[in-house]
């Protein structure tokens, strides 16, 4: 394996730094600080990309920052494992700059220019944790996505968002410091250090129960993952604008949760020691759980954000379900699903937002016939919910196919049946809404023929990454062969 010594990793962290004072002294001329926000965007798009081909070809980028005692460094680190992330993470800021500046003029949001700094920071943030080399560097950047996410979350300042902010950040704040932060202090204590290495560094460590003590410590404390019952942060922070449910669903926050599950499990424990204790089968069994309750209640929900939101808690704990079953098969499909999930569950965020801007309509109730009136959006809108339920020809079908195989190799087939009742599930909370758009009639039998479609700057993102999601199932080489190089690390396999 080569090791490349380069800032590259780092660089990619700072440059949406850079753009937050930019962004704050351009916050007289708008048509400025947008153009820092998406020139930051796309500067982190290409340092990330531009580490894509030696990753492919088996090389590892490194930067050490600070050592601040032994064992405990600040460092980077890009594997194909780091690219499944930094990939999603920095191409889809790209495409919610642009939606940002549709939504935020259309509505006159107020305090825009804290919006893009924050939202610049989240990326940094989010940068960091796909980039981390130890469990100590990723905690610091984990902390920092949580409360540069708050003003975000609290953005319209209405009593509504402030106590749905209170409790993003009671629940995330909390069992971080609480449970993460005590099982990476054990973790350290029996094993000496943090370093991410294949096939983990907690085996002969310690006995059978503090392991399993401090796997269950990770399991809780990474509450991004939003397993219940640490799941109630993700459906309140739907107070925030629509933009910020994008970030927070689907690109920064419940990826950096499910990101961090996946390198804890892989990484510190190792596919031997868990399969040897049988704790995948435990963590397998609470993500099922999850995944069946979650949808359950998402066939309650009349607000449309309300049940995307139960529908991203089931969708997070696919990957969870997935790298649970220590399968090559599951592997893979956690680490596709990261990807596929975020194109998907983007798309349907970014068209409950125009859907709102064009209409001022947020509840499921009220979508008859509004597909004659938005037909780009609510075509988007038909191929993210097919992709989250698993249907081909969509980037969705992927990752559920390796689940299940994922199962059969596992020989639990118990999972599979979760996996079709959940896609069940998510065509009975999606389908509906694609039939009242399409196939009844307005109320009141209103049609005057005329579009109504929101700005162009929302509905070409909406179109790009439900595209997207055709374009991941039609062209997944690039996904598998990241998951193989993954793979040939944590089981020496192909």
């Amino acid at each position: 394996m080569e090791i490349i010594e380069s800032a590259r990793p780092l660089y990619a962290i700072l440059v949406s730094l850079a753009a937050v004072l930019l962004i704050g002294l351009s916050s007289k001329s708008p048509n400025i600080r947008e153009s820092w926000t998406i020139t930051a965007a796309v500067a982190k798009f290409i340092i990330v990309v531009s580490m894509l081909p030696a990753v492919l070809g088996g090389a590892v980028y490194e930067f050490n920052l600070l050592a601040v005692m032994p064992g405990l460094e600040i460092a980077f680190r890009v594997d194909a494992i780091s690219m499944f992330f930094g990939l999603t993470a920095s191409l889809l800021w790209i495409v919610t700059a642009f939606y940002c500046i549709g939504y935020m003029r259309t509505l006159k949001e107020h305090a825009q220019t804290r919006f893009y700094m924050c939202f610049a920071v989240a990326l940094s943030a989010a940068m960091g944790i796909a980039f981390s080399a130890n469990m100590f560097t990723l905690f610091i950047f984990y902390e920092i996505l949580t409360l540069c996410t708050y003003p975000l979350v609290v953005h319209k300042e209405t009593p509504e968002a402030v106590q749905g902010a209170r409790r993003y950040l009671a629940y995330l704040l909390g069992t971080s410091i609480f449970f993460q932060l005590t099982a990476i202090l054990l973790t350290y204590f029996y094993a000496g250090t943090l370093e991410f290495a294949a096939g983990g560094i907690l085996a002969g460590t310690a006995s059978n129960t503090v392991i399993t003590v401090i796997f269950l410590l990770f399991v809780f404390g990474i509450g991004k993952t939003a397993i219940m019952p640490f799941h109630a942060w993700l459906p309140s922070a739907m107070v925030a604008p629509t933009p910020v449910s994008a970030l927070l669903h689907a690109v920064a926050v419940v990826k950096a949760g499910v990101y961090t599950l996946v390198k804890v499990v892989l990484y510190l424990f190792g596919v031997d020691l868990l399969q040897e204790l049988g704790l995948g089968v435990v963590l397998a069994c609470m993500a099922s759980f999850t995944i069946i309750a979650a949808s359950i209640i998402a066939l309650r929900q009349d607000n449309l954000k309300m049940r995307l939101a139960y529908s991203t808690v089931g969708q997070l704990s696919y990957v969870a379900l997935a790298v649970a079953l220590l399968s090559p098969a599951g592997i893979t499909a956690s680490l596709v699903h990261i990807m596929v999930h975020a194109f998907g569950k983007i798309t349907l965020f970014f068209t409950a937002g125009a859907i709102y801007v064009a209409t001022r309509k947020s509840k499921v109730s009220e979508l008859d016939g509004i597909g004659k009136k938005m037909p780009f959006t609510m075509a988007a809108f038909t191929v993210g919910a097919l992709s989250m339920i698993g249907m081909p020809p969509l980037a969705g079908f992927v990752s559920k196919w390796y689940m299940v195989m994922g199962a059969v190799e596992a020989q639990q087939l118990v999972f599979i049946g979760v996996i079709v009742l959940s896609s069940l599930l998510n065509a009975g909370y999606y389908l509906p809404i694609v039939y009242a758009a399409f196939f009844k009639p307005e109320p009141g039998g209103e049609d005057d023929g005329r579009l109504r479609e929101a700005p162009a700057h929302m509905v070409a993102p909406l179109v790009f990454t439900a595209a997207g999601t055709l374009v991941l199932f039609m062209w997944p080489t690039l996904l598998l062969d990241l998951a193989g190089l993954v793979l040939d690390g944590v089981m020496g396999v192909n």
